[in-house]
């Protein structure tokens, strides 16, 4: 029965072909593509607002430098977001819920604003090490913390995205078992787990949402300090 609940967290394979990439690409092809046309329908401009605010949220922190990142970075936010929300559906997987996957967009992006910093402002971007002010028999210990703490926010951002949603994945599904399961039984019990059920679903997308715009914005905040 353990073994079942973690089930849905393994990647979905057809005649040995793994599905996962399939399941990356669903997101896009959602989304309309844009036409000519003068008049757009309802959809396509509500698309176009929800883009225009998710840009102006994450490039509100930044300088003007930092805008030739908007694109990359809404991108990320709408496939996270589109991902997310795609894996509370019955029957479906949710690749953000792998840690390979978060690590492998977590890691690049964080390097390469790392590597921004160190090529515009070597000098700002190396004193982030060690505080104004600190005494002369702390500094040692005090670059190895602030090192530590630096190489460790691609893997801070890669488990949090991953951990919130398998939590989520998984109460989902125990408490949806529970209410199978006691629908014979307890018919009274059955109904409250259901109410259960039914607000934990709308916690979780919110959670899908939430962890998406936390990872975008982790990012501009960490390339705002390198700018």
């Amino acid at each position: 029965m353990n073994l079942s609940f973690f089930d849905q967290f393994t990647s979905p394979h057809l005649l040995g072909i793994p599905l996962i990439l399939l399941s990356m690409l669903i997101p896009a092809l959602l989304l309309p593509s844009p036409d000519n046309r003068w008049i757009t329908n309802r959809l396509s401009t509500l698309q176009s607002w929800l883009l225009h605010l998710i840009t102006k949220q994450l490039m509100m922190p930044l300088n003007k430098k930092g805008h030739k990142w908007a694109l990359i970075l809404t991108s990320l936010m709408v496939f996270l977001l589109m991902t997310n929300l795609l894996g509370l559906l019955p029957y479906t997987f949710t690749p953000t819920t792998q840690l390979s996957m978060n690590m492998a967009l977590a890691f690049p992006l964080w390097l390469a604003t790392l590597l921004t910093g160190l090529r515009n402002q070597p000098t700002i971007s190396l004193g982030h090490l060690l505080p104004e002010g600190t005494p002369t028999p702390l500094i040692p210990a005090l670059i190895m913390i602030e090192t530590t703490s630096l190489l460790i926010r691609p893997l801070a951002l890669g488990v949090r995205l991953t951990a919130n949603l398998t939590a989520g994945h998984l109460l989902i599904q125990l408490i949806s078992t529970a209410t199978t399961v006691l629908l014979p039984i307890m018919p009274a019990i059955s109904i409250l787990t259901t109410l259960i059920l039914l607000l934990l679903t709308i916690l979780e997308v919110a959670v899908a949402m939430i962890q998406a715009y936390v990872f975008v914005l982790l990012l501009s905040l960490y390339l705002q300090e390198n700018i």
